[in-house]
């Protein structure tokens, strides 16, 4: 729908909400560079938005906005620094690896050498344990399939929490903004509804490993024995912070449940809409793989490292252009507009006045598919376009390659450079392995939003997530 309603309509689009509420879709570049960037936090988050992500994550830097976002950003930035983010590639491939292995086992006791994956299954308990050891230097055992928990009830949580919708959820969602703060929260705390039920129960396991992380760091960091995950540089940032800036203790577990959220949903997503594109385009697939293996040569070894991601132009593109493709967020104030609006009165104007308290949708989906920036072929995956600059850049707006994927400024995604690296290792260990091809199931993927854009299957919703590809070993492997 954003995309016929920016083809129809232009950049910015009037909506009708419920109770005849009116809200604004956003994708001109240069409003969504000023909403994000120029105003920082003057456009606030929507108060059932923040008291919903309050419900389900704490009081982590995803539930919270203005000031508290950030210093809690502020406090959370060295863990996703660059340098940080690139020395963590080992532990990816690791992961990577070991699902790879898990794959040609069940490959080489096939009769024909070859097998359908469920993909998002198998990507998504590789990422869990990516982010367990990354992050928490703490073990989930998920692609071992151990009896931990905590594994258990991540496993299609965001799908069975937000997907297909009742009327009532609906309803629901569309009269929180109305309600005051205190009688929402106490309504999230304790209505009887099995998908709030499932959330809830989410939070209070991982507060419970969370602060068992957190006096672990604490104690190690006090004895000079501090490790290098993500969790330990926090923890270790926070110690160093001016005390009446610290992170209070429920905002540091709160962050557990942010990163493995944001990271293990949003990380297996992209990486589904990756393989099955590749597994759409061989031809894309053939001339990836064949630059992996030449930088692999030129390393002399297959376990590359982020400098070598950087010297792969066509893998760039290629993740680029899934980025843009299949943006997994998808929706995320005066504003100055890159295209000028004609009113219904024929009056052109380069400005929008806004009235107070009016939502705002950024529509990562539209800009994405804007065809003044990334071409007349905006609606077709072609990742030669990043190789043939013929991307235009009219204002910056995003944190990578111009795009809306990570979204910018205040808000922007603290760990984008851990999920792209996370990425990049992924499509070279499995593409560099295996040749993927569409089944037909593959053949019927919709997009279901659900928190993120995740894979379904037509007429299969109920199943949930699924993307089913045939995998068999590529040559010389």
């Amino acid at each position: 729908m954003d995309f016929k309603w920016q083809e129809e309509f232009g950049g910015v689009v009037r909506i009708r909400a419920p109770f005849r509420e009116d809200r604004l879709l956003i994708s001109d570049p240069k409003a969504l560079q000023y909403i994000h960037q120029s105003a920082g936090y003057r456009f606030c988050k929507a108060p059932g938005r923040i008291s919903l992500s309050g419900l389900l994550l704490g009081p982590g830097i995803i539930a919270v906005d203005g000031e508290v976002h950030k210093r809690q950003r502020r406090i959370m930035q060295p863990g996703f620094g660059t340098s940080e983010s690139k020395a963590l590639v080992p532990i990816f491939f690791d992961h990577a690896k070991k699902m790879t292995s898990k794959w040609k086992d069940i490959l080489a006791d096939s009769k024909d050498q070859q097998a359908v994956f469920d993909l998002p299954g198998w990507i998504s308990r590789a990422a869990l344990d990516i982010i367990g050891e990354a992050a928490f230097d703490y073990h989930f055992g998920a692609l071992d399939n151990s009896e931990n928990e905590l594994q258990k009830m991540y496993t299609n949580f965001v799908f069975d929490a937000f997907a297909v919708p009742t009327h009532s959820d609906i309803l629901t969602w569309s009269i929180m903004d109305w309600l005051p703060g205190p009688i929402l929260r106490g309504l999230l705390r304790s209505a009887p509804s099995p998908r709030l039920e499932r959330r809830r129960t989410i939070r209070q396991m991982s507060t419970m490993v969370a602060k068992k992380l957190v006096t672990e760091k604490y104690n190690a960091l006090a004895h000079g024995k501090p490790s290098k995950d993500i969790m330990s540089l926090l923890v270790k940032a926070n110690a160093s912070e001016n005390p009446k800036k610290r992170l209070e203790d429920p905002e540091m577990w709160a962050q557990m449940n942010s990163i493995i959220l944001a990271g293990q949903e949003t990380t297996m997503s992209s990486m589904c809409w990756a393989f099955l594109e590749l597994a759409r385009h061989p031809e894309v697939q053939r001339r990836l793989r064949n630059e992996i293996r030449a930088t692999e040569d030129r390393a002399c070894t297959r376990d590359l490292t982020a400098a070598d991601f950087e010297s792969m132009p066509y893998l760039g593109a290629v993740i680029k252009e899934i980025l843009r493709f299949h943006p997994v967020v998808y929706n995320s104030f005066l504003l100055p507009l890159h295209k000028p609006i004609v009113t219904q009165d024929g009056r052109t104007i380069t400005e929008l006045p806004i009235p107070k308290g009016i939502q705002i949708i950024s529509s990562v989906a539209a800009y994405h598919r804007n065809t003044e920036i990334f071409g007349a072929d905006a609606h077709t995956f072609n990742p030669t376009r990043w190789l043939d600059q013929t991307v235009k850049t009219p204002v910056s707006v995003g944190v990578y390659a111009n795009l809306f994927t990570f979204v910018g400024g205040a808000r922007s995604c603290i760990g984008w450079k851990f999920a792209l690296l996370q990425m990049q290792t992924f499509v070279v260990e499995l593409i560099g392995t295996f040749d993927l091809s569409l089944t037909s199931p593959s053949q019927t993927i919709r997009r279901e939003a659900c928190f993120v854009m995740t894979p379904t299957v037509e007429g299969e919703q109920e199943k949930g997530t699924q993307l089913n590809l045939l995998v068999k070993l590529a040559e010389d492997r």
